[in-house]
């Protein structure tokens, strides 16, 4: 089972996006029968079977095993991922495309659409490391423009330094917002 499914496909997205099909995913995470599923659900089992066949239609779950039940094969059926994420650019761009700075929310949100993607098409196999890293910064707003380019001057050192042809290739996102008054 993969780690992640990225859904750039409309038909996958429309499999997915349906409440009861989502709770039949949900009970796939291990492999189960129709029968047992729509008994968890409290749903008859040609319905969950109709909602699996779609999700095995669109490559979400897939087929494990059958056994042998009362005279009949049973299949047992298990989610092809423990998570899905859709693309953004399933909705494709709405309006004209802007010129974007490096400063701008759209440069922010095309940068996270790319990583998003390059992290669901890794493979988990090699061993080769990652890192994610994760803090808060508090900067006066007079000094904001010295922190930014004290950013991009550290970055730009970190890739004249790495920045040679041997060795693993390493892809660094770095992403500098604001924090909403959400939290």
């Amino acid at each position: 089972m993969k780690d992640v499914l990225y859904l750039d496909d409309l038909e996958q997205a429309e499999a997915l996006l349906k409440p009861q099909r989502v709770e039949v995913l949900r009970q796939l995470a291990e492999p189960h029968s129709c029968t047992e599923v729509a008994g968890v659900l409290d749903q008859t089992p040609q319905r969950v079977y109709y909602h699996v066949k779609r999700l095995v239609d669109a490559g979400l779950v897939r087929q494990v095993a059958e056994r042998r039940v009362r005279g009949i094969n049973e299949g047992l059926y298990q989610a092809t991922a423990h998570s899905y994420w859709l693309s953004p650019g399933l909705v494709g761009r709405i309006g004209d495309r802007r010129v974007r700075d490096a400063l701008s929310l759209g440069h922010l949100l095309d940068l996270m659409e790319e990583v998003q993607h390059d992290v669901a098409a890794l493979d988990p196999a090699p061993e080769l490391p990652s890192l994610g890293v994760s803090g808060e910064i508090r900067v006066a707003p007079e000094r904001r423009q010295e922190f930014l380019d004290d950013l991009r001057d550290t970055l730009q050192s970190l890739f004249s330094r790495y920045g040679g042809a041997e060795g693993d290739a390493f892809k660094l996102a770095l992403a500098c917002y604001p924090r909403s008054g959400r939290d």
